[in-house]
Parts: structure tokens; sequence; C-alpha cells
């Protein structure tokens, strides 16, 4: 699909790119640009999509689309539409990131997530370990990463989705095992003890573990796991822990810019061709899980493991107090990782 060390190269090779500004309505132009703002693991899934949507737009159509794409840390890449990027459509890591949207500038209209099938989630996914070829430091389950000793790469939660999947799995796995809340915040602090570096993104925090070899386990999306271990083969094991959370990253039209430049129907059929059945198919080849497509999920069912799930909603009763107990400016994490 991809030639060997492709996956971690895409990173230089995607670049921020600001799309042109459409004057008119698109659909009589022969030829219209959108900006997908995505989060970093998702570069691989939007370059083959994207061809796969030119196809069928041109086909429906007549017209040519050209998807430019720009990837980061989550957060970033939200603070980024605000302060001005020209998203058309913001594929953010979750739906706390795309709601900033809403709380800053009005970027989205408030009921964004009721306008696509799923909570507006086309594929989802979960937080796994990655640990280096025979597991030399046994690492198992979430508790190992806490001992003396292990060295653990995660990216930063101020600035990235996938960090913040990371740090509430493994708050909810210590208050499972440990019982409730003050032992979670000592497990998690100790965790981030034994954590040497913070990227901004999953996508840096991969290129720390895998090409820069540091780091003992690698704390990371489901998909980014398993396309480490497929083109490195040997060099990397999936540790598969007892309990994590299900992540459910949500894409959105950018309202205020799609009304502006005139994108809006292209980058509304856009997103709902994630949900049809050749978009599935492409979210599963690239080891994120199909949402509603049966035939995709059947196939792909035997690269996922079965695991137990827990949902934002019932684990920390949604993104809007997850985000003020423990990702706000001065809660939990701020208060874990200064004291280190």
């Amino acid at each position: 699909m991809f030639p060997r060390r492709s996956f971690l190269h895409l990173s230089a090779a995607i670049a921020v790119a600001a799309t042109a500004s459409l004057a008119g309505p698109v659909l009589a132009q022969q030829r219209v640009e959108l900006l997908n703002v995505s989060y970093d693991p998702t570069r691989e899934l939007y370059v083959e999509f994207n061809v796969a949507f030119a196809k069928y737009w041109k086909a429906k159509s007549g017209q040519d689309v050209v998807i430019k794409q720009s990837h980061g840390g989550s957060g970033k890449q939200a603070r980024s539409i605000i302060d001005g990027l020209d998203a058309d459509v913001a594929t953010l890591a979750l739906a706390g990131d795309t709601d900033a949207l809403v709380k800053n500038g009005g970027w989205l209209r408030p009921d964004w997530q009721k306008r696509l099938p799923h909570n507006a989630s086309p594929y989802t996914s979960t937080i796994v370990l990655v640990v280096r070829a025979g597991n030399p430091k046994g690492i198992k389950d979430w508790d190992d990463l806490a001992k003396p000793g292990v060295s653990v790469i995660t990216p930063n939660p101020k600035t990235s989705g996938g960090a913040r999947w990371n740090y509430l799995a493994a708050w909810e796995f210590a208050k499972r095992k440990y019982g409730g809340d003050a032992k979670a915040r000592d497990f998690v602090a100790r965790l981030y003890g034994n954590v040497p570096v913070l990227d901004t993104g999953a996508r840096g925090s991969t290129i720390t573990f895998a090409q820069r070899n540091q780091g003992d386990v690698l704390v990371a999306w489901e998909n980014e796991a398993y396309l480490l271990e497929k083109e490195f083969g040997a060099k990397f094991d999936v540790i598969v822990p007892s309990v994590s959370i299900l992540a459910e990253p949500a894409v959105a039209v950018v309202d205020k810019v799609v009304d502006r430049k005139g994108t809006r129907a292209v980058a509304e059929e856009y997103l709902k061709y994630l949900y049809s059945e050749e978009g599935q198919d492409i979210a599963g080849k690239h080891f994120y899980r199909p949402a509603v497509s049966a035939k995709a999920q059947a196939k792909y069912a035997k690269q996922f493991p079965k695991l137990e799930l827990f949902t934002i909603d019932k684990a920390f009763g949604g993104w809007e107090q997850a985000t003020r107990l423990h990702f706000a400016d001065g809660a939990s994490f701020d208060q874990i990782y200064t004291r280190r």
C-alpha cells in the first residue's frame, strides 16, 4: 500500500497548506480546493481517502476537487483554526477539541455533532501499548508503566488529543484497580514521572520511540500501533491492555469558513463519504474501527483485539467535565506534571 518507511516519513511530506479564496458558487467552477485540518495519525488514512473522494466527486459533479491536509496535535490544530487557518473541515481527535471551535469564535454551530451519524464519528479507535521486540521490560498492562526504571513515551495532553485519550485510559484503569480518584491521581503521577519527553502530537511521540529509540513503551492510538508494527515488523510488539477507552475522533464542517468560501456542498459531501462503503473500507485498511458499515466491520474484525472499552461520557461525564478537571490550566495534569 505504501512503500517501506513512508508511514513515518509522511510526517515531513505533508505540509500545512492554506487554501486559496474561491469566489462564487463552487459548483459553477471547474476546480475547488478543500483544506482538511486533522490530527497526527490520520495522515495515511486521508492520503488514500482523498484520492477516492476526488474520483467520486468528479463522477458525481464533473468538478475536480483538490484536498489539502494539515496535521499536528489535535488541540494545537483546533487552536490554529481558531486563530484563522482556513479549514473547510476539521477531523480532530476528540469532540472536545471540536467544541472549542464553537466556544472560541463561533466557527461551528453548536449542533455540529448531530449532523452526521454516530455522533459525527465515522471511525473509532482505542489506546494500546507498543514495546520493543521481545518486551524486555515485561510490560503487560497499565500498572507496569508506573514501575521504576520503565521509560514511557506519550505526547502532551495540553496539545495532543491522543495524549488526552492516553491519560484518561490510564486514569480509569487505576481508578478501577486501586479504588477512587485519589489513587488514580497517584498512579498517573507516577506514570508521568517515567515520561522523559512530551512531544506535541502522537506522531511526534511515535518518531521519538521508533526512530530516535527513546523509551521502553509507547502509549499509542491503536491504528498508529499497528501501522508501526506493520512497517517495522519484528522490531516492535503491540500489547493490548486489560481495559482501555473507546476513542471517538469527530469530524465537522467549519461553518464560518465554508460559508465564506462557498465550499459547503463539497465539504459536507466529503465528510458524508467517510460513511460510505468505500470510506469505511479505507478506515479499516488503516487500522481504524469502521463505525457504521457491517461489511467493513466484518472484513477487518480479526485485526482488532477484543478488550473492555469504556466511554468518556460514562467514566468522566463527557469532554467538558474531563477538560475542566484534568486538562484546563491548573487542573490535574498541570498539578501532576509541574510537581515532578
